[in-house]
């Protein structure tokens, strides 16, 4: 265990001297990413690490960033407004400097959450819920539409599973399998990586062109 503990942490401290020599030498994007924002901090140095892909001999990279604050109760509205203000204004500033390195087409930017909000009050505001909506941003994204079937959001309607908890109508494995596909996944792989997607009719629900 100590002898692994040390080839990681050597790993991780080549790679980020090479990261580093990489960053020193790079040409700087001229787009402007907004200042105070967590995840537009995150996004400029994704920006910055595609931008020296080429000295990092990186051809094919998934990155993860995060946003937090979304577990929100009686404070939803206002919080909300500003989670989203942050949002926009670093996936606007991030697909900006996808465009400047010409690279929109190669660059797919997609939310992903492990739960929703429930349309119901817990007596403290919204609690926990089911289904939830995502975003898709990328030169290859046939966008500007919405991709699945909105829920009836009617108490203890036929989407209401009980509790205001919203029924998903697509399946987080269709949204990932969709954008695996575009991501390389070979077809006859899909179902590997994926086992449940034979469950639902599509396993690809149109938005990657």
């Amino acid at each position: 265990m100590q002898r692994e503990y040390a080839r990681i942490m050597k790993r991780s401290m080549d790679n980020g001297a090479q990261i580093n020599a990489a960053l020193a030498g790079e040409n700087p994007l001229t787009t402007v990413f907004p200042g105070d924002n967590r995840l537009a901090a995150q996004l400029r140095m994704v920006a910055r690490l595609i931008n020296v892909r080429a000295t990092l001999q990186m051809q094919r990279q998934i990155f993860f960033v995060g946003l937090g604050g979304f577990d929100t109760h009686d404070s939803q509205l206002e919080d909300q407004a500003e989670r989203l203000a942050q949002l926009d204004g670093a996936l606007a500033a991030f697909h900006a400097a996808t465009v400047e390195m010409g690279l929109a087409d190669s660059v797919t930017t997609f939310t992903a959450s492990d739960f929703g909000r429930t349309t119901s009050i817990n007596g403290d505001g919204t609690d926990h819920g089911w289904g939830s909506h995502h975003l898709v941003l990328g030169g290859a994204v046939s966008g500007g539409r919405l991709y699945g079937t909105l829920p009836n959001l009617a108490p203890d309607g036929p989407d209401d599973a009980a509790w205001g908890q919203v029924i998903p109508t697509t399946a987080v494995d269709q949204y990932a399998a969709t954008l695996s596909r575009w991501y390389g996944v070979p077809e006859g792989e899909i179902a590997t990586v994926f086992p449940n997607i034979g469950r639902f009719a599509t396993s690809d629900l149109g938005f990657m062109s």
